[in-house]
């Protein structure tokens, strides 16, 4: 037995499940030299959700992240998360797409391709797979592992079979949401290795508490290859450390031969910099047992806390995490993993906040059930699909093969904005985001989102610039404690708080007392007069009537699709939100005639808001 590979994922999977994928080019290129030094087997540093997070909060071009890191290690394989026929977006693309993407991916600095799809429906890996290899790099095509009741070792050997006659180099298990236990790890390890020439790679997270028991047990029983993270961006919602499993096997014949000092001086830089980062930092990275039982990954755990946080309702986390396997049982079991487990969240999130279980439907989870993303793994729940699309025909056949070719198209819709082929993929994966980065970018205007200094919030000279967040309040002898979880925009008129009070969700409007009139000139009596109104600070009216068309959870708005005088029907789709980077429709809440509409495609919104105004006709 050869020794083992060590690949590392603090470039990339390592900061999206703790930070939320916010870590800066510019805090990689300094450690850069050290990271090649170490003789990793490959550092994962591209794809998964760090190609949006670059465009849409970083302001980052996130192909000239790649051109860095390729020039910064010269010696180490670069590997990237790559979603089969999903790209690194959240829809299928055109085969043409998928080429061009793996072609300026690998022109760019990527070696290693870990292939997926979120339904581990091969056929939406194999024109991926035939791509990288037509460029000559490594594909390793991957199992997205998950249990269920139509999961078992078979089902996975079947599928490593397959994807060695596609030609990948090696299999990866990619246990995402941490659900592998050592004896399970190991029985499918030797089976796979039974069954497949290749080498086997895994990939398992630490949210359970199982990984590292697991990865030895997978190293006894023949794996070539495992995945680990520099301390200081490890364990938890991330994967095991990389420093602890060199310790483990140093002096056995699977010694990786890596040096423990070397990375501890790795890890001693990133601890530094994470500390930069303090503001996306989540409650909810580190072990969790209930990952068991809801099986949500690593690296979407800290983006949904921070996205609840941004609506205000991160209390109701506990809730989202209960019904996130309720949504999965509905749609068939699918793994969750990107866009999967996005589509599943995102759900589970809309059921919880609107009250009601798919009152409102995201756009995704019609597209699903329709079988836009493939086959689902098991039978879907009949009364949902019925509820969300009715007796619309389900396609049978692999999604792409409707998709005509797309890339001629793409280069029209972004003439004159896109400098380069990259420019056009970037706007294939992400349109709307796309238009104003580049539009930005070649103003010379990017601006990334700021990172609050820490010390300033907490500094005694400027702490009276900061409110408390949670404090107990006593009222006619009743105390109450109350905790603030999140409010709206800073400027506005009226202003929402969420909060909990007593550990009850509340939401509370403050209304800016910004009119003074002084009676009396000399008496001094000064008396605050309360603006009266009817609007929000955006300036919107707030829900009136029946006809008040809202939205369940804050967002922005991507289509408008009625203007005034247009009749509709209850029910039909009159707006479509993004929401935690999925779509959802919002539907006419009457039947009438649009007589206001109070938005624009782009703008931001919130659930206290009239967006349009439906009359009786």
């Amino acid at each position: 037995m050869a020794k083992v590979h060590v690949t590392d994922v603090v470039l990339r999977d390592g900061h999206q499940s703790l930070i939320a994928t916010r870590m800066r080019t510019e805090d990689m290129l300094p450690i850069c030299s050290k990271l090649d030094a170490v003789g990793y087997w490959s550092l994962e540093a591209w794809g998964g959700a760090t190609f949006d997070a670059c465009v849409r909060y970083l302001r980052e071009d996130p192909w000239e992240r790649l051109k860095k890191l390729r020039q910064a290690l010269p010696n180490s394989r670069i590997q990237m998360l790559l979603r089969g026929q999903n790209l690194l977006g959240y829809r299928h693309y055109s085969d043409d797409v998928v080429r061009a993407f793996v072609q300026k991916s690998a022109d760019n600095g990527v070696d290693v391709f870990r292939i997926f799809d979120a339904m581990n429906d091969l056929r939406n890996l194999k024109v991926s797979i035939e791509a990288v290899k037509a460029v000559g790099k490594h594909a390793e095509g991957t199992i997205s592992y998950t249990t269920s009741p139509v999961h078992d070792i078979p089902y996975f050997v079947s599928m490593a079979k397959e994807l060695e006659s596609y030609g990948c180099d090696t299999i990866a298990i990619k246990d995402m949401a941490s659900l592998l236990t050592p004896e399970v790890t190991g029985e499918l390890v030797k089976a796979l290795r039974s069954a497949v020439s290749l080498p086997i790679h895994l990939h398992a997270h630490a949210t359970s508490g199982l990984a590292s028991m697991s990865i030895q047990r997978a190293v006894d029983n023949g794996v070539s290859i495992v995945d680990g993270c520099i301390s200081s961006f490890a364990e938890g919602a991330s994967l095991p450390t990389t420093e602890s499993i060199v310790a483990a096997l140093k002096g056995t014949e699977y010694d990786t031969g890596l040096d423990i000092g070397l990375l501890q001086e790795i890890s001693a830089y990133f601890r530094e910099v994470r500390k930069k980062y303090w503001q996306f930092e989540s409650e909810f990275t580190g072990v969790d047992t209930r990952v068991l039982v809801n099986q949500v990954p690593g690296g979407m755990i800290s983006n949904l806390s921070n996205q609840l946080k941004e609506q205000g309702a991160l209390n109701r986390m506990d809730e989202v995490l209960d019904e996130i396997p309720r949504v999965r049982e509905d749609l068939g079991y699918p793994p969750l993993v990107t866009p999967t487990s996005q589509i599943v969240g995102t759900q589970a999130v809309l059921n919880v906040m609107t009250g009601a279980r798919y009152k409102s439907v995201t756009n995704e989870v019609k597209n699903y059930l329709l079988g836009h993303y493939g086959k689902a793994p098991s039978t879907v729940n009949a009364d949902v699909r019925n509820l969300a699309v009715g007796n619309a025909q389900v396609i049978e056949c692999r999604p792409a093969d409707l998709l005509s070719a797309e890339m001629e198209k793409l280069r029209n819709e972004v003439e004159g904005l896109a400098k380069s082929e990259e420019d056009v993929l970037t706007y294939a994966m992400f349109p709307d985001l796309a238009k104003t980065f580049l539009q930005e970018r070649n103003a010379g205007t990017l601006k990334p989102e700021p990172l609050l200094s820490k010390d300033a919030v907490t500094s005694s000279e400027s702490r009276s610039r900061y409110a408390p967040s949670e404090f107990n309040v006593t009222l006619h002898g009743e105390t109450f404690h109350i905790k603030l979880t999140g409010s709206g925009h800073h400027g506005e008129e009226q202003r929402p708080f969420y909060v909990s009070v007593d550990g009850v969700a509340e939401e509370v409007v403050v209304e800016t007392l910004n009119e003074i009139e002084v009676s009396g000139g000399s008496s001094g009596n000064g008396e605050a007069k309360k603006k009266a109104s009817s609007n929000t600070g955006s300036g919107r009216p707030r829900p009136s009537h029946p006809g008040c068309v809202t939205t369940a959870m804050p967002g922005t708005i991507v289509d408008v699709k009625v203007n005034i005088g247009d009749k509709v029907s209850a029910g039909d789709a009159v707006l479509v939100i993004e929401a935690m980077k999925m779509e959802n429709e919002i539907q006419a809440s009457k039947a009438g005639v649009v007589v206001a509409v109070h938005i624009k495609k782009g703008d931001t919104v919130t659930p206290d808001e009239t967006l349009l105004e439906i009359q009786p006709d």
